[in-house]
Order: structure tokens, then C-alpha cells, then sequence
């Protein structure tokens, strides 16, 4: 038995399916034909297709991502995680302000998923511990298990597990929030009161405990998919199973899985030693090394765990996977072969093409085609007419003050004004776009959302600004949005302040699809710089040194306010009510915040960054020197991808090694199929 890799996390951030799975089956052409001679257009199935939202951000797609990764690399692998009811809310824009939805993403019923009511599990929460003479005991707990099975939705070739609860009497299950379907009823509950906190902490043991239950069952199975318990010792089981944990959510596999080896296989403290093989992946952003040690310490005090902690590197960056490639691949096959598709590191070779001067016209084409085909998406969704000549300005993530959005308004401002103070100037004209969630317990992070609508209303209905400048904010940025705006993506806004960013997601994403990005030195931004050169990316503002040394010295708000015009213009309007007219102390809380308790100092970058924009919209002017840039950049991403680090994971820290096997079209008959991965797996064959 092959070493099996289980990868744990709370989240997985999927988005839509369908096209993925034809893409990797080679399916997508005869699809497309097929629904075509249907007289159907398979863009409009494709939006049909709910979005599977189980994760807010960067955790739960880098989750996804690696779970793709692991397919494309043939590694034998499992992603274990909860099937929520409800995803992440849906974010609807009334009059300016965020309003959640229920996410009822399974409304219609979901083709990629299989329930397996044959692999029911007990799940035991509270109780009481009992010491018998023949052990340990876990008792007077309740049981869930008649309310749950687990299923299997098959990705490619890799399986991801989802735990199915059956869906009791809505009303019912609110009222009692003991019952089972609580626990996957949403995705990660507010925690700021006690039920909500206990909720989570059942979610979390409930993955890992059924996780556990599902691998030791797999491991004792005497054939796959087999309901019968053959092996009893657990000598093999380090050589045989591998667990990853996505962040620190999962961590209770540690204790749960000692708990159930001395508990429930009765192996003594000498054994477990010998058999426990754990995983981590937990950030140094969230758990001190010392508390890291503290807890290793006391773990092999018995067990001597074998265990990889994988810290993220300098600036906490993990490299994630590409939503999608902007580029015709004709082009790219053309100029490098394809050997890329599957070794990203492949796009160095572009580098001979940056003085190009037919590639340079290719890759400007492309991206303007792309530009072309967002701008009618957000004139259809938005009713707002967008010059595709424009520079699209985007900044998607979520709302956070520290990925300081505000910063980005307030330069959105700035903008304004000067085309005010003189609208016979010629201006680069922009079209900014915002999009992202504000937790909904977050106040500043929705004011600051109404704050950037309500500029955009200013600016958009303005007839002096006309097509200079437009201001969008996305409604519900999710998977399949980003997979429209980032490819259409000029610039790339990465302006946390320095030292508050883990890594960031999209920075990544934008850097190979053609923007350039401008930003701190902070969490990827680091190593993009670091790929690219720093004179390819607009990289402006303090560094981490900088802030901890303004922090010593105190950081007053004011002395910038006094010292800088163009910021005492643009906080003057926001706090007289300029954008909000019938409710002038709209955003007294946004201003307050600002001067008196900003821990994240947008005014002390303000500066840098309108010079570094003055910077962008020069370069913009000058379109062959641009592109040029863009070429470099994605010249040099090539280390950014997941298949990348899932190549070192499963080499470095699983002991697995990729495999090249290829699985036939499924329009291949069986027996030709089967010899087919014979002669593949003997290397006769390499598809």
C-alpha cells in the first residue's frame, strides 16, 4: 500500500467546478462543439453553476488550489473538510451599505458530490472522562450519528471528502443548538458570543475526529472502499498515511489522534511512539515559535511525533495556485513550448521576448481583449459605461483596515479633485475597482465599504470628470468574479501596511496574468520583488523597519493632515458630508478613526503613494514600455505556483513522489483504458 496524503482544512474555497473539470479532462473543445450544436452557449451553462463558497479568503482557496495541485501531480491524496449548508454569505449593495444573504448555494442540489450513507460515523461531544480497570473511558457524551454520513466528491483524480448532515426542521434546528446539523450548518459563525465561539470549536473537533475515524478505517481496510477491518497493528501506519493541517484550525488532530490511539486501539505510550506521523502546517504569523516548542516538547515527551512545522518564509508567503492563464496558448506554445502547463517555471524562457516587438503587440492585445469583455460585464451589471482604454485600477480582497482600502479612496479623491481644480489637463483616465466581504460584525469595515460607494456615486455622476474616472465597487467578490476581473487587471493594489500582510492570495494571481502591481514590501509583494526586480513592480511607502521605528517615535496623525494640502482637501470633504449630503456625520467614525487611533498609519504613506500613482499613470501613457514590464513580470512567476510547493510538500515533508500517470479520456473503452495505465505505469507510456 502506497503512502496516502490527508490534507485538513476548514475551508475550501472551490468556486464553480464545471469548467475546471473539463479543462483537466481535455473535455472543454467537445463540450463547447457539442452544446454549441445544441444551439446553446456553454458561457451561459457555465454561469449557472453556483459558486461553492466554503471559505473566506486566502485560507480556503490556497486549500482548493492545493487540492488541484495534487490532482494535476497524480499524488494519492485526500482534502477533509466540512460541506457547509450555507458558504459565505452573499454580499448584496443596497443604497451603498453591505447587506448579507444566506449563501443557499445548494438550493439546486450539487452534481459533485455522492453521499456514502455506508460510512456512517459516531461523532462524541462532551461527556465526562471515566478511569475503569480496563482503561480509559468516554462517557455519557452525545453521539451524532444518526444525522451524519460522509461523502466523496470526486475531483479529477483526486478525492475530496465533505462531511454530509442531513438538513432536520430549519426552525427546529435553530431553536436547539445542540443538534448536528448546527455544526455544518454555515461557514464559520460569529464568534463574538459565547454560542458562537462554542459552535466553531465543535466544528473544528468535528472534522478532525470524523477525519481520523475515515484514515483509520482506510488504513484497516483490507481493499479500497472496503467496509471490513483486516490490518490490526500500526507499524506500517507511518510509512502509510501522511497529514497535512491547513493552519492552526485542525490542530486538535494532535491530542484526538493520541486519544484514539491509546483510548480506542489500547496501543501503549511506547507504541504510539513509533506510530503517530503527523503533519503541520501552522504559520508563525499565529502561534509564537516558542508556544511551537513548548508544544512539540510535551508531545514527544511520550510520543516522539514526527512531525514538519512548515513556516512560511521571511515575509509569512505562500505561493498559490493561478485562477486562470491570460494568455492565448497558442502564443505561449509558440514562443516556449509546452512543457509550462505543468512546470510554470518554464515562463523564465519569456524573458529572450521582452524587446519583442510582435510578442509585446500580442500580450497588449490580449490583455485588451480582455479589458473589452469586463468592461461590458460591469456595464451590464453596473450601469456604468467603461472606457476600455482606461487604466482598470483594482484592488479585490477583503475589507480589512489594514489592507488599508482606505488609502486606495482617499487617492480615488485625490484624482477627483485634481480633475476638478483643472479639467482641460490631460489625465491617464482610470477606472478604479474595489471589491471584497466586510465580516459582518466588522463597523469600520462596512463604513468603509459605504464610504467607497458613495465617492463612486460622486465621481460617476460627475459631467466635468466624464471618462476620466470611474470608481466600481464589485458586489460580492467570490471565485468566478475573480476569475473575470483579474485576467482584465492593469494594476494590482497590494498597499497593506508593511509587516501586517501574512502573504496575500492575489497578488500572485495578478503578477501572471499581466498587472503590475503597486504595493508595500509586504507578505508576497517580498518575494515578487525579489523574482521580478524591484524596478517592475511600483513599490512605495515605509518598510517593517520604518513602521516599528514610527512606533517608537509616536505616530501623530495631524502632521500630515497639516503638512500635505492635497490630504486636508480630501479629509475636509469626507467629514463636512461632500459625500454624503444628507447625513453629514456619516463618516465621523471613519475620520475619528483616522486621526486619533489609525494602528494600521494611512496618512504616513498617503504621500508615497499618490507619488508612486503619478509614477503608474506616466509608465501607462508610454504602452510599449509597459507591457514590456508586464512581460518581465510574468516572466518571473513562474515560483508562484501551487504545483511548485506541492512538488516540495510531497518530496520534502510527505516522502511521496509525483507521478506522471495519465488517466484515458473517459470516452476510452475500459479494457483500452486499462492497458493504457498499464503500459503507463511501466513508463511505456507518457501521455
Amino acid at each position: 500500500m502506497d503512502q496516502l496524503v490527508y490534507y485538513l482544512s476548514l475551508e475550501f474555497y472551490m468556486g464553480r467546478t464545471l469548467q475546471n473539470t473539463m479543462i483537466n479532462l481535455g473535455l472543454q473543445n467537445a463540450c463547447d462543439e457539442a452544446i454549441y450544436q445544441l444551439g446553446l452557449d456553454i458561457e451561459e451553462l457555465e454561469e449557472i453553476e453556483e459558486d461553492a463558497g466554503l471559505g473566506n479568503g486566502g485560507l480556503g482557496r490556497l486549500a482548493a488550489c492545493f487540492l488541484d495541485s495534487m490532482a494535476t501531480l497524480g499524488l494519492a491524496a485526500y482534502g477533509y473538510g466540512i460541506r457547509y449548508e450555507y458558504g459565505i454569505f452573499n454580499q448584496k449593495i443596497r443604497d451603498g451599505w453591505q447587506v448579507e444573504e444566506a449563501d443557499d448555494w445548494l438550493r439546486h442540489g450539487n452534481p459533485w458530490e455522492k453521499a456514502r450513507p455506508e460510512y456512517m460515523l459516531p461523532i462524541h461531544f462532551y461527556g465526562r472522562v471515566e478511569h475503569t480497570q480496563t482503561g480509559v473511558k468516554w462517557v455519557d457524551t452525545q453521539v451524532y450519528d444518526d444525522k451524519m454520513c460522509l461523502g466523496r466528491c470526486v475531483l479529477f483524480t483526486i478525492s475530496l471528502i465533505l462531511f454530509l448532515v442531513n438538513v432536520g426542521d430549519y426552525i427546529q434546528a435553530v431553536l436547539d443548538r445542540n443538534l448536528a446539523e448546527n455544526i455544518s450548518r454555515v461557514l464559520y459563525p460569529n464568534d463574538n458570543f459565547f454560542e458562537g465561539k462554542e459552535l466553531r470549536l465543535k466544528q473544528e473537533y468535528f472534522v478532525v475526529a470524523a477525519t481520523l475515524q475515515d484514515i483509520i478505517r482506510r488504513f484497516k481496510a483490507s481493499k479500497f472502499g472496503s467496509t471490513e477491518s483486516v490490518r490490526t497493528a500500526f507499524d506500517s501506519f507511518p510509512d502509510q498515511v501522511a497529514i497535512q493541517l491547513n493552519d492552526t484550525h485542525p490542530a486538535m488532530a494532535i491530542p484526538e489522534l493520541m486519544r484514539v490511539f491509546l483510548d480506542i486501539e489500547r496501543l501503549p505510550w511506547e507504541k504510539v511512539g513509533k506510530t503517530l506521523y503527523l503533519l503541520l502546517s501552522i504559520p508563525a504569523l499565529f502561534i509564537s515559535d516558542l508556544l511551537i516548542e513548548l508544544l512539540y516538547s510535551r508531545l514527544q515527551t511520550h510520543t516522539h511525533t514526527h512531525h514538519h512545522l512548515n513556516k512560511i518564509s521571511s515575509s509569512q508567503t505562500i505561493y498559490y495556485y493561478l485562477f486562470t492563464d491570460m494568455y492565448n496558448p497558442i502564443h505561449l506554445l509558440q514562443k516556449i513550448g509546452e512543457d509550462y502547463v505543468k512546470d510554470l517555471s518554464q515562463l523564465t524562457k519569456l524573458h529572450r521576448f521582452v524587446n519583442d516587438e510582435v510578442f509585446i503587440r500580442e500580450v497588449s492585445k490580449v490583455k485588451q481583449e480582455n479589458k473589452v469583455k469586463f468592461a461590458q460585464y460591469l456595464e451590464k451589471e453596473y450601469k456604468v459605461k467603461i472606457n476600455p482604454a482606461s487604466m482598470f485600477d483594482v484592488q479585490v480582497k477583503r475589507i480589512h483596515e489594514y489592507k488599508r482600502q482606505l488609502m486606495n479612496c482617499l487617492h480615488i479623491i485625490t484624482m477627483y479633485n485634481r480633475i476638478k481644480r483643472d479639467p482641460m489637463k490631460m489625465f491617464v483616465p482610470r477606472t478604479v475597482i474595489i471589491g471584497g466581504k466586510a465580516a459582518p460584525g466588522y463597523h469600520m469595515a462596512k463604513l468603509i465599504i459605504k464610504l467607497i460607494t458613495s465617492v463612486g456615486h460622486v465621481v460617476n455622476n460627475d459631467p466635468v470628470v466624464g471618462n476620466k474616472l470611474k470608481v466600481i465597487f464589485l458586489e460580492n467578490y467570490r471565485v468566478s468574479l475573480a476569475e473575470k476581473v483579474i485576467p482584465a487587471t492593469d494594476l494590482s493594489e497590494q498597499i497593506s501596511t508593511a509587516g501586517t500582510e501574512a502573504s496575500g492570495t492575489g497578488n500572485m494571481k495578478f503578477m501572471v496574468n499581466g498587472a503590475l502591481t503597486i504595493g508595500t514590501m509586504d507578505g508576497a509583494n517580498v518575494e515578487m520583488a525579489e523574482e521580478a526586480g524591484e524596478e517592475n513592480l511600483f513599490i512605495f511607502g515605509m518598510r517593517v523597519e520604518d513602521v516599528a521605528a514610527l512606533d517608537r517615535r509616536g505616530y501623530n496623525a495631524q502632521e500630515y493632515y497639516d503638512r500635505l494640502p492635497e490630504l486636508k482637501q480630501v479629509m475636509d470633504q469626507i467629514k463636512s458630508g461632500f459625500f454624503s449630503p444628507k447625513d453629514p456625520d456619516m463618516f465621523r467614525d471613519i475620520v475619528n478613526m483616522l486621526f486619533q487611533h489609525d494602528r494600521f498609519k494611512v496618512f504616513a504613506d498617503y504621500e508615497a503613494y499618490v507619488k508612486c500613482q503619478d509614477k503608474v499613470s506616466q509608465l501607462y501613457m508610454n504602452s510599449k514600455e509597459w507591457t514590456k514590464m508586464v512581460i518581465r513580470n510574468i516572466a518571473s512567476s513562474g515560483k508562484f505556483s501551487s504545483d511548485r510547493t506541492i512538488k516540495e510538500y510531497a518530496r520534502d515533508i510527505w516522502g511521496v513522489e509525483p507521478s506522471d500517470l495519465r488517466i484515458p479520456p473517459p470516452n476510452v473503452p475500459r479494457d483500452v483504458a486499462d492497458e493504457m495505465l498499464a503500459n503507463d505505469a511501466t513508463g511505456k507510456l507518457h501521455m
